[in-house]
């Protein structure tokens, strides 16, 4: 396995760990405990699953912690999707488009993994 900083995909969670901190920053102070600190777990999450993983010697560990990173790619869809009900965010057009792009390219890496472990 490469090093995990190689992957395409936990680059670009971590990129939007850095976008995700920065719409926050605007939430309202009332917040600053409740949905952006969930926000900001679950972004985080994302790509510590993808690296944890990829130091598993088991290809099956990897998957699993690669679909715990899918379902924190979830959450935080979730939450901007409230967010952006509520008012916290006007619009979330380009977190959604890179929430789906990392959602395709987890997606591809598990199927990936998978073909190659049969």
């Amino acid at each position: 396995m490469a090093n995990y900083k190689d992957l395409r995909v936990w680059q670009k969670a971590i990129d939007l760990i850095v976008d995700v901190y920065s719409e926050i920053s605007n939430f309202p102070h009332i917040e600053r405990f409740a949905l952006s600190d969930q926000i900001r777990r679950c972004s985080v999450s994302i790509p510590s699953n993808i690296a944890e993983g990829a130091g598993r010697s088991h290809t099956k560990k990897f998957v699993q912690l690669l679909s715990v990173s899918l379902g924190s790619l979830y959450e935080l869809q979730t939450q901007l999707e409230i967010a952006k009900r509520v008012g916290y965010i006007a619009n979330t057009q380009e977190l959604d488009r890179k929430t789906l792009e990392i959602e395709k390219m987890l997606n591809a890496l598990i199927s990936s993994i998978k073909k190659g472990n049969q």
